[in-house]
């Protein structure tokens, strides 16, 4: 333990440098691997031992890079070691469902959400079904669906036509039938009407007649009285004057001066008067 820590080493004196050599080591085939740390991503049990490994568990892990790939998302393989009895689990990348798949060595413990996700319509199998809809779509079917929707549609725009020239033609008959009635009604009104009017204009003409009457009333002669009443009429005639409304003055505008209340009175308090 102590060559270690020590800054220079033991050399033999029959070292030769020239007799060391670079030699390379074959490469390693297969793909690239990396090691890596990492959570689990889901738990698991252990097909060897049947262990339990839950989701977030650290392992030293060994990174893949496959030749698979999601459109331009590139795969990649993890191999982990079981923690009870070290066998080997490897899993992969899943873009498509933004997951992880369990290849070997373990297997998945059920998440129901995750069942449940996987029954939903992803967005690539819709646009297949889509695609696999257009594909199986007849065009001459369809034209001759169109064709007979619009037949019924104009059918049943001509039955409406009709429904509604039947009802307009039988409200011009009631119509008819009812200015016939009121026809026939109208000469009895009519002669109610005037009997009416001649009824009022004879009782018009008796109040006329009893209102023109002459009444003579007997008018008593006026004697004239001559002697002192006669003056005193004459004279009150005389000094009988028509009263005129006396002119208003015009406006003025100065400042008038009230006089104060004397509020001591209405109190009962008597001012005592000056001594001067």
């Amino acid at each position: 333990m102590s060559e270690r820590k020590v800054l220079t080493k033991y050399y033999p004196p029959d070292f030769d440098p020239s007799l060391l050599t670079r030699t390379k080591g074959p490469k390693r085939e297969g793909p690239k691997l990396q090691p890596v740390r990492l959570m689990a991503p889901f738990s698991m049990k252990c097909i060897s031992c049947g262990e339990f490994i839950y989701k977030g568990r650290k392992f030293n892990a060994r990174k893949e890079i496959t030749d698979e790939k999601y459109y331009a998302i590139t795969i990649f393989r993890f191999y982990i070691r079981c923690t009870r009895c070290s066998a080997e689990i490897a899993f992969k990348t899943d873009p498509k469902n933004m997951d992880y798949t369990c290849e070997r060595g373990a297997k998945r413990n059920f998440e129901p959400w995750r069942e449940a996700k996987l029954a939903e319509e992803t967005e690539e199998e819709r646009l297949d079904r889509l695609q696999r809809e257009e594909e199986e779509r007849d065009p001459m079917k369809e034209l001759e669906a169109k064709t007979h929707d619009a037949k019924t549609e104009m059918a049943v725009a001509d039955a409406l036509d009709e429904i509604r020239t039947r009802n307009a033609r039988m409200q011009r008959a009631e119509g008819q039938d009812r200015s016939e009635v009121d026809v026939n009604d109208q000469p009895d009104e009519e002669r109610e009407r005037e009997e009416r009017e001649d009824a009022a204009a004879a009782r018009r003409a008796f109040e006329r007649i009893g209102e023109t009457e002459e009444i003579v009333i007997e008018e008593e002669p006026v004697i004239e009285e001559e002697g002192p009443l006669k003056l005193g009429m004459d004279f009150i005639e005389d000094t009988m004057v028509v009263e005129q409304k006396p002119k208003m003055p015009p406006p003025s505008f100065a400042r008038t001066i009230k006089k104060k209340k004397d509020f001591g009175a209405a109190l009962g308090i008597k001012k005592k008067a000056p001594l001067v």
